[in-house]
């Protein structure tokens, strides 16, 4: 948690670089606030800090209507700093809870109930169900805010099961009712959606567009001159209801006001609030890089690149593969690879002319992937890591250091891009050590924790652009 000297000044210069970080709740209104909201300022001595906005509803303030506490990024300051709560937030913002309870959670987590509640309550001030229920309530009024779907339609997209309870749960939470916010009539529900997707500044997005350009797949993704484009598919086990996968694309673009321009195809009724949370993790915006930047400024010095956020892949499994094929060849070379394997294997996105997925694991092991040109071991490696996944598709990336072939470079690639872990430090790559090879000074590793894949970032990002043969950067 902030001070409350540092909430003070950056609630009273309205920086936005704060927004997110905490809320400002004012007692004679019994309302709370973003930091950048344009209302008149309170008295100090008229307003309380919280670190989220679940903990200042819990205490029984209601959602600024002017400011949309729902619009502001996540990512609380302590983000980073305790990995389990990183991770729980992480499955709860991709439903978790919604379909599943805290028993299925804390296996996951391989921790005991008990201790999720205390962390939960120490750290955020309410309970896992609480912080569940009040994250699908403001993505709930995003939709309500931002889009002309119907009301019945947005309570299944947040993870209801009825309107009832949905309008129920908005009543007793917000101390509002859907009628409040959705000031225009219900259109017809679409599969095609504008949403913004807001972010604390800085945001590098120019590094972004060609990082993803020099390794971008044909069908599967698309870049313009500012945007970035991609199909993606929820496995099973993340698509409410569902026995089969289901899928969709999505593009962005920068826009004015410190957030992307969102356009998603998601022609199905509910697990929307999943999708998003995929899409933030892999655009990496919840990112808190004043926090981050300010560690790691005394090691890189004026070399430090402002707004690098970690490019991401769709899925743990996607950067997996991308890792394997990458190994001791160019960018360009695995780029080749690639392309083949996902034009060989990868499914047409149902009506959407020329769009392709990327291979599951059970198109991997039923492929004898005789379009890829490599040794075989490579392809060994591929069929190992495919029959992991399929046996056990929510193991951690970890687990797969059993499969010959996966050594611990690929699992740390396939955390820090797949899985948008902020702690990756990429030892064994040679990209890094050349880069650390042209310090002047050493580099603790353990210094730089718990933002290391951003310092990774900065090394990668600051060798000379040129084509050479690496491990790195797939």
């Amino acid at each position: 948690m902030l001070s409350a000297q540092q909430c003070q000044q950056a609630r009273l210069s309205r920086d936005k670089r704060f927004d997110g970080l905490f809320y400002i709740a004012v007692q004679s209104t019994g309302i709370y606030c973003r930091p950048v909201c344009p209302a008149r300022l309170p008295a100090e001595s008229g307003v309380c800090y919280y670190p989220t906005a679940t903990a200042a509803a819990a205490a029984g303030y209601r959602p600024c209507l002017r400011c949309r506490p729902d619009s502001a990024p996540g990512s609380p300051a302590w983000q980073g700093s305790n990995s389990t709560l990183q991770r729980a937030l992480r499955l709860i913002a991709e439903g978790a809870l919604i379909d599943g309870d805290l028993n299925l959670l804390v296996s996951r987590l391989g921790i005991s109930e008990r201790y999720l509640r205390k962390l939960f309550q120490r750290e955020l001030g309410v309970s896992p169900k609480q912080y569940a229920l009040y994250q699908q309530l403001l993505f709930a009024k995003t939709l309500l805010h931002q889009t002309t779907l119907p009301v019945a339609d947005i309570a299944l997209q947040a993870g209801f099961h009825s309107v009832r309870r949905f309008n129920d749960a908005f009543n007793k939470q917000l101390q509002l009712t859907p009628s409040q916010i959705r000031r225009k009539p219900d259109l017809t529900s679409t599969p095609m959606l504008t949403l913004k997707l807001p972010y604390r500044p800085p945001l590098n997005w120019d590094l972004l567009i060609q990082f993803w350009q020099a390794r971008s797949l044909d069908g599967l993704e698309w870049l313009g001159l500012q945007s970035y484009g991609r199909t993606f598919s929820l496995p099973a086990q993340e698509a409410t209801a569902q026995s089969q996968s289901r899928s969709g694309w999505f593009e962005v673009t920068p826009a004015s006001d410190n957030h992307l321009q969102l356009t998603l195809y998601w022609p199905y009724p509910d697990s929307l609030n999943t999708v998003i949370a995929h899409i933030r993790r892999l655009l990496d915006l919840d990112a808190d890089m004043m926090t981050i930047e300010q560690q790691l400024l005394p090691f890189f010095g004026d070399k430090l690149q402002p707004g690098i956020r970690i490019p991401g892949v769709w899925s743990a499994w996607e950067a997996a593969v991308r890792a394997v094929l990458g190994q001791q060849v160019s960018v360009a070379g695995a780029r080749t690879q690639l392309n083949r394997l996902v034009s060989a294997l990868g499914s047409d996105l149902p009506g959407q002319n020329g769009k392709k997925l990327f291979p599951t694991p059970l198109q991997i092991i039923h492929s004898d992937l005789s379009m890829i040109k490599v040794p075989q071991a490579r392809r060994d490696t591929l069929w190992g890591l495919a029959k992991a996944v399929v046996a056990d598709p929510l193991a951690d990336p970890d687990s797969w250091l059993n499969v010959k072939g996966i050594g611990p470079w690929t699992v740390a690639y396939s955390k820090m891009r797949g899985l948008s872990d902020s702690d990756i430090w990429l030892a064994g790559d040679l990209g890094i050590q050349k880069a650390l090879a042209a310090r002047d000074n050493p580099l603790s590793p353990a210094s730089l924790s718990p933002w290391r894949s951003y310092a990774t970032l900065q090394l990668w990002f600051g060798l000379p652009a040129k084509k050479t043969a690496n491990s790195s950067n797939n």
